[in-house]
């Protein structure tokens, strides 16, 4: 009988130890952190790769077992990403305002370049609220995928260029989104998301886009994943201006 005690008590150790050393890590929760890391400037580039490409293929994995809505959302459903506001507010000339020249995403916070399209919105007071509707100017989402990189709070002293952002991963084009300045988030850290969800209203939040210089806009970065890590630009302004309007009337 204390034999047959023994082995129970043994047994139930190990297992114990065994799912503490087991313990289940979210993959959005990693690529967060990660990108946490490489924003800051906290960890090198080949380090970062290596990881980079061990945590999508989790993300993907993790997307595809908790994603409800089997539909797969191609580029054809994208929606644009401010409603109310067209490809007629895009920043620049014919797209010219995507300059991925010398951007490298593993530069964090100090990369150069600028692979994103900026959306502008009439606000000529500057407090983020539309001049047309009077009210908040929403964020929905582009494409279909899943929040794995997210900043809530930003504060005038802060360096941080982005300010209040979301990342979304797209794992059925492969791409990385980032939706930068925003003043209030509604999606969550692992939150899957289709094309159309609200996720954000727009703000001037970040090192520039907070001064009276920057008019209020969305900084749209798009962003191709391939393998062993390496993210580079992608200009999906040919996309933006043929993807559906987002109105108050849908």
């Amino acid at each position: 009988m204390i034999t047959l005690l023994y082995l129970i008590i043994f047994n139930s150790t190990l297992l114990c130890e065994g799912a503490k050393n087991s313990v289940y890590t979210n993959p959005c929760i990693e690529f967060n952190e990660l990108n946490t890391q490489i924003r800051d400037n906290l960890i090198e580039e080949t380090e970062a790769k290596l990881k980079m490409d061990k945590i999508l293929p989790k993300v993907e994995e993790y997307f595809r077992n908790n994603n409800k809505d089997t539909k797969e959302y191609s580029e054809k459903t994208w929606i644009f990403p401010v409603k109310n506001y067209n490809k007629d507010f895009i920043g620049g000339k014919n797209g010219n305002g995507f300059v991925p020249n010398k951007y490298n995403y593993y530069n964090g916070n100090k990369h150069g370049g600028h692979s994103a399209h900026d959306i502008f919105v009439f606000d000529k007071d500057f407090d983020s609220i539309d001049d047309l509707t009077k009210k908040d100017i929403e964020i929905v989402s582009l494409s279909g995928g899943i929040v794995v990189a997210l900043e809530e709070k930003w504060d005038i002293e802060s360096e941080l260029r982005g300010g209040i952002y979301i990342w979304i991963y797209d794992p059925f084009t492969k791409m990385l989104f980032y939706y930068a300045h925003n003043k209030e988030l509604f999606v969550k850290l692992c939150q899957i998301v289709k094309p159309g969800d609200l996720i954000a209203y727009m703000g001037r939040t970040g090192l520039n886009a907070y001064k009276k210089r920057s008019p209020t806009h969305l900084h749209l970065g798009s962003l191709k994943v391939y393998e062993k890590g390496k993210i580079k630009p992608f200009n999906i302004y040919k996309q933006l201006i043929k993807i559906k309007k987002l109105s108050s009337e849908n």
